[in-house]
């Protein structure tokens, strides 16, 4: 089976390394260049080779050097268009062909945001960022657009503002003056790339701004790089934020897969309209700047980002039908780093986070329970945004861990990661060929005990499953957990009380983490809603619908908002459409993770308050939360 989301004929023909030359043109918002494809045949007398593109404009080809024509089929309404070149007569396989297509970007491209000096810290100059996954680095650039193909790449940019892209810097410096010493916003200066790892496509990333370096103190022992960029103005907080955990984070990751191959490892904090909570970008992960608590409570998002540098960046999905093996085992990994850094009580907390959010998109699919599933058997053409959900994290983490405790704890199952990750790296496989592995290391570490343990997993009721429940009841550490409980408890049993009698103190969650206050507005939507005043009451006592954790706040209006006929409802969702569009500032909550949620709830409590504040930001959001929310307010199919 090929890729359903690809019209390309990789099968046939691939690209091995591809090198773009790009001039980025702020004033046009548009990119101008071309791609060169180093493509290894696979197939004799192969007569075209087909790539994927999505709103470009196409200028000419080239075939070894000479001009040839070319066909731009129809466009596709998700998988966009395919272009079609012929290649010379008689190609055998294993030889080699050169294909150059020069084109422009458009105003329709959905991998690439373009933002306005107001939608920036510095409210200078204006702002470019790419988003290229799960099938949108065609719109970027005519491409295989497949996790399938996995390729190197090179890149000249020019710009008028420093650029940065998921490669190691050639040229100049990271650590040299700004935009190498040239007037920022008025010269050119052409930035050198090169990836010489083979990656997915999605994997391609390009921002370009006004921003600046960092670099993280190096970690003992280490050979590879870390430090930070972002806008000037948020330079001191996002390096604070990040600079003492990340590589320690990092050198411990390695310490329980393998050494970690990209060399360098930079972290890019992102204007608000950001639409995810980390982007895992090779070398160079792409962070939301709701990040920035300013207590580093929110940093071990860096856990999950810098875990697919092994799951997702070294050992790939074959295609959007096998997405969890990116997901689920970097949410794994992630919880099972938590476990080293802090505790196995944080692990445990994890899972129970982890399991909320599971049961919410589950209860959200129920009227398309195919989205339900582990395994997702896309047709051809089907869009795979309209499966994203955390359903692909947490049942897949809950897969692995049943599989860990099934087989004999982590002796018996860290060394089968090791080897997985080892056999695989560099490879996009399909849920099967994981399988297959799996079973074939404990025949050989083990033998018929282990591989009788492994029989006892019902897989299909995991990979193709549906419904609210997983496969078999999980137990976690909750030791974390309770507290947090008891209060919301406390909440619960108080709800036939007046204010007045209530004896709740504005300290009851002083020796809360951040992530327990999570759990206990959590907790408090497991009970029936309560009642207006007691909402109010509890918003004003402990502050959280005006805190700057967004994790926190987003909890609080998801509870305010569980009855849609209350008043505290009506109240708290004009306050949340507010904080999402950013309050008329055009610096709105672009993680979709915050605004998604909050624009359905909303919908729930008032459909035309939902619209109307959508539509006042609109162009605020990213393309690819743009289609999504309009989707969730029934603006579109």
């Amino acid at each position: 089976m090929t890729d359903p989301t690809s019209q390309a004929n990789y099968t046939e023909i691939a690209t091995e390394h591809v090198f773009f030359k790009w001039t980025i043109d702020f004033a046009n918002q548009k990119i101008v260049g071309s791609a060169t494809h180093d493509l290894r045949v696979s197939k004799d007398n192969v007569g075209e080779v087909i790539f994927d593109t999505a709103d470009l404009v196409i200028e000419f080809v080239e075939v070894e050097g000479k001009s040839v024509s070319y066909e731009i089929k129809p466009k596709h309404p998700i998988m966009g268009s395919a272009l079609h070149i012929p290649l010379p007569s008689g190609v055998k396989s294993g030889s080699s062909v050169k294909a150059t297509i020069k084109y422009q970007t458009t105003k329709e491209c959905t991998a690439l945001q373009w933002l306005a000096k107001e939608q920036t810290q510095g409210k200078s100059f204006p702002y470019l960022f790419s988003q290229c996954q799960p099938i949108y680095a065609r719109a970027m650039a005519p491409i295989q657009d497949s996790p399938s193909v996995k390729i190197k790449y090179s890149a000249e940019v020019t710009s008028i503002l420093p650029a940065l892209m998921s490669a190691i810097r050639q040229s100049p410096p990271s650590d040299g003056p700004a935009h190498d010493g040239k007037v920022i916003g008025k010269d050119s200066v052409t930035y050198v790339y090169h990836q010489p790892i083979p990656i997915p496509s999605y994997l391609i990333a390009i921002a370009a701004g006004n921003v600046v370096y960092r670099p993280f103190p190096r970690h003992p022992g280490k050979e590879w790089t870390c430090g930070i960029w972002s806008e000037p103005e948020l330079i001191e907080a996002a390096y604070w934020e990040f600079s003492a955990d990340t590589t320690r984070f990092l050198a411990s990751a390695e310490e329980i897969v393998v050494p970690y191959r990209f060399g360098v490892y930079d972290l890019l904090v992102l204007p608000p309209s950001f639409p995810y909570g980390g982007m895992e970008n090779a070398c160079l992960t792409f962070l939301t700047p709701t990040l920035l608590a300013g207590d580093r409570t929110l940093v071990d998002v860096i856990a999950h980002e810098l875990t697919h540098s092994w799951f997702g960046n070294g050992v790939t999905h074959a295609d959007a039908s096998h997405f969890w093996l990116n997901e689920g085992w970097t949410t794994y990994i992630e919880r099972l780093l938590l476990q080293v850094i802090h505790s196995p009580a944080d692990r445990g907390f994890s899972f129970i986070i982890g399991y909320k959010a599971l049961q919410d998109d589950l209860e959200m699919y129920v009227d398309r329970p195919k989205y339900q599933r582990l395994v997702i058997e896309f047709k051809k053409g089907e869009d795979p945004d309209d499966a994203y959900s955390r359903i692909p994290y947490d049942k897949g983490a809950n897969l692995i861990l049943h599989l860990e405790r099934s087989l004999g704890g982590l002796d018996v199952f860290l060394p089968y990661v090791r080897d997985y990750v080892s056999t695989f790296m560099g490879r996009s496989i399909t849920t099967q060929q994981w399988k297959s592995h799996l079973y074939g290391y404990y025949e050989n570490h083990g033998g018929a005990e282990k591989i009788k343990a492994l029989d006892t997993i019902d897989w299909d009721a995991w990979f193709y499953g549906e419904g609210l429940e997983l496969p078999v009841k999980m137990e976690y550490d909750s030791s974390l957990a309770e507290s947090a409980y008891r209060l919301a408890e406390h909440w619960d049993s108080s709800r036939s009380l007046e204010i007045l009698k209530l004896a709740f103190q504005e300290d009851d969650m002083n020796g809360f983490s951040s992530t327990q206050k999570v759990v206990f507005l959590e907790r408090l939507q497991s009970y029936k809603p309560l009642p207006s005043s007691h909402i109010e009451h509890l918003a004003s006592l402990y502050k959280v619908s005006s805190t700057h954790n967004a994790e926190i706040r987003l909890r609080f209006y998801q509870f305010a908002l569980a009855d849609p006929s209350a008043p505290a409802a009506r109240k708290y969702a004009a306050e949340a459409a507010d904080w999402v569009i950013g309050g008329g500032t055009g610096m709105v909550v672009g993680r979709m993770k915050f605004c998604r949620d909050v624009f359905r709830a909303v919908y729930k409590v008032d459909k035309d308050m939902a619209v109307s504040a959508f539509k006042k930001e609109r162009s605020s959001f990213h393309p690819i939360a743009r289609k999504l929310i309009e989707k969730d307010l029934k603006l579109s199919n």
